[in-house]
């Protein structure tokens, strides 16, 4: 569902991702790791198209989409759930998840009730603004906002980073029960070792812009990959 190969992207002229290749397979969860700082956050907003590779390419489902813009890329099925959330406050939990179904331009009109399934909360505050929301909740409504949209390849940056545990809880319920479906690719950046052996079907570690180590999440142990994870 997603290749990347020979990635370069960054911010003006300095570069973060430096010849990054990795891949995302239909029905999996891959998890990217690795120290602050070293790109991951950069990687999933260079495949969002928030940021413009200096060479490399970028396929979506075999399609090049390297040159495309962000909004074109939704439209083809990338839901993209960035840290920090970045919901909009002054809008209704409502407005906010109808806002995801823009990219759709259409093809969906009315908000999924698997969603409120996998987080009723929402339900319950449907008519509440987004900024009223705990941080926990907050972050409920970024995942949901990015599935009414029904993509192909969901991208989350680190979705439990300063969450409550039982919210913690409840969004690895929901990545668990996404996997279980099989039709979507999951890419997501998180540093917990347990989560993501728990869930991960394969595991990509970056050190200084590059993949330094991958292989499958059965094989991901703290002795292999803590000289990358570790300060």
């Amino acid at each position: 569902m997603l290749e990347i190969e020979q990635l370069e992207v960054g911010y003006g002229e300095s570069m973060i991702m430096r010849g990054a290749a990795l891949q995302v397979k239909m029905g999996q969860v891959v998890c990217l790791m690795g120290r602050n700082g070293v790109g991951k956050t950069t990687l999933l907003r260079g495949v969002m198209g928030l940021l413009r590779p200096r060479r490399g390419s970028i396929r979506l489902d075999g399609r090049d989409i390297t040159r495309l813009q962000p909004e074109e890329r939704a439209r083809l099925g990338i839901g993209y759930v960035p840290q920090g959330r970045d919901i909009f406050p002054q809008l209704t939990v409502e407005e906010n998840l109808l806002l995801g179904l823009e990219a759709t331009r259409g093809r969906i009109r009315k908000l999924p009730e698997a969603v409120f399934g996998m987080f009723p909360v929402l339900h319950e505050m449907l008519q509440r603004k987004g900024g009223d929301l705990s941080g926990g909740q907050q972050q409920q409504l970024a995942i949901a906002r990015a599935l009414v949209a029904e993509p192909k390849l969901l991208l989350l940056d680190e979705p439990m980073e300063g969450i409550q545990p039982s919210i913690v809880m409840d969004i690895e319920k929901a990545i668990e029960s996404l996997k279980a479906r099989r039709d979507m690719a999951i890419l997501l950046v998180e540093q917990s070792l347990t989560f993501a052996t728990s869930i991960a079907d394969y595991y990509y570690v970056l050190d200084k812009g590059t993949v330094v180590a991958q292989g499958s999440s059965s094989d991901l142990s703290e002795d292999q990959v803590k000289k990358h994870l570790v300060v």
